[in-house]
């Protein structure tokens, strides 16, 4: 372990794996956390129990609950709450201010005991999360795009864009073009 930067001010609790390059900013807290090489943690971040992978960032103001995983160069932008059973794959890429739910009748462990009423999230690789989505438990195909501020509560299929609250489907990513008419993406 080369290279790691933990600001003075972080508090590091637990059983953690930490990479070369990793950085901890200011006032993180972190504890029990898995985090690949070359990630960087920045201000007032909390993680626990969770795995973070190489090449990430992971922006101010975010919560990663225990039971999630980070996939490789994956972007959370700030006031991000990652909960418990979400599965980020690589290369996605996140807005700011996302919520990820996992109990549909909240608050179901207190009443129950149990989270067996929980249900997972998976978000695809390369997919494209705009900022203030709310996310239900559902799965987020690869190169699939939410707009900004959509709620979504059905799956989203590979390759398409949904937006709007309850979020729809739009086009696929593939017929996305700007201004001028050059595609977004190169798919």
């Amino acid at each position: 372990m080369e290279n790691i930067t933990i600001d003075s001010t972080a508090i590091v609790e637990g059983n953690n794996e930490l990479r070369d390059g990793v950085l901890i900013g200011p006032f993180c807290t972190i504890n029990n956390v898995k985090i690949g090489a070359n990630s960087k943690l920045f201000k007032f971040v909390n993680a626990y129990g969770c795995e973070i992978g190489i090449d990430c960032k992971i922006g101010s103001f975010v919560e990663i609950q225990g039971g999630a995983k980070i996939g490789d160069r994956v972007t959370i932008s700030s006031h991000t709450f990652i909960c418990d059973m979400v599965n980020i794959d690589d290369d996605a890429w996140l807005g700011h201010g996302i919520m990820t739910i996992n109990d549909l009748y909240p608050p179901s462990r207190k009443r129950t005991g149990s989270a067996e009423h929980w249900k997972p999230t998976y978000i695809g690789k390369r997919a494209i999360i705009g900022s203030n989505a709310t996310l239900f438990p559902i799965n987020i195909g690869d190169n699939a795009v939410v707009g900004a501020g959509a709620v979504v509560r059905k799956d989203v299929p590979a390759g398409q864009v949904w937006a709007g609250n309850p979020a729809r489907y739009i086009c696929d990513t593939k017929d996305l073009k700007y201004e001028n008419g050059e595609p977004v993406f190169g798919l």
